[in-house]
């Protein structure tokens, strides 16, 4: 399982968004994809940010209180969102998401957007690789159940 990376099965075919964009064209494209965020780019897909449903919220905000001061993605996308190299470790990313509140993670490759894998991708194909690759040495699993049982026990969980 960890000599699967990122490369292996990230998402290519993205819906991606530009700086200059209208925010509220930005916010139709999420619900019509039915995705809860898109990777923003530039011209040459230099990667800036993500405008996600919680950037909307944002929008929604301004639009009610501030008479929306802007009208274009740059001024609500995540600047600070993680990001995440091709050859990132499967069990790597897994403990990204369990760390953060990330729900999407963009893979970056000098900068530039290459693919991005989301927590649904995580556990496709860690459930895919559990069914055709069972656990087959007890102490592994045992020592894997016992850091759960530290994880749980610990204050921080």
């Amino acid at each position: 399982m960890s000599q699967i990376s990122a490369r292996d099965f990230m998402i290519t075919k993205l819906v991606t968004l530009r700086p200059e964009m209208d925010v509220m064209k930005a916010v139709q494209l999420l619900l019509k994809n039915r995705i809860s965020g898109a990777p923003v780019v530039d011209q040459d897909n230099k990667y800036l940010g993500v405008f996600s449903e919680k950037c909307s919220m944002n929008v929604l905000l301004d639009a009610a209180y501030e008479q929306l001061p802007s009208n274009e993605v740059r001024v609500f996308m995540d600047t600070e969102a993680r990001t995440i190299k091709p050859d990132t470790h499967l069990l790597s990313i897994a403990q990204v998401f369990l760390l953060t509140y990330s729900r999407r993670l963009p893979v970056l490759e000098e900068g530039r957007l290459v693919g991005q894998v989301s927590r649904r991708d995580v556990l496709r194909v860690s459930l895919d690789l559990l069914r055709h690759n069972p656990v087959q040495q007890p102490e592994k699993s045992l020592l894997y159940l016992s850091a759960l049982v530290e994880r749980h026990e610990s204050p921080l969980a």
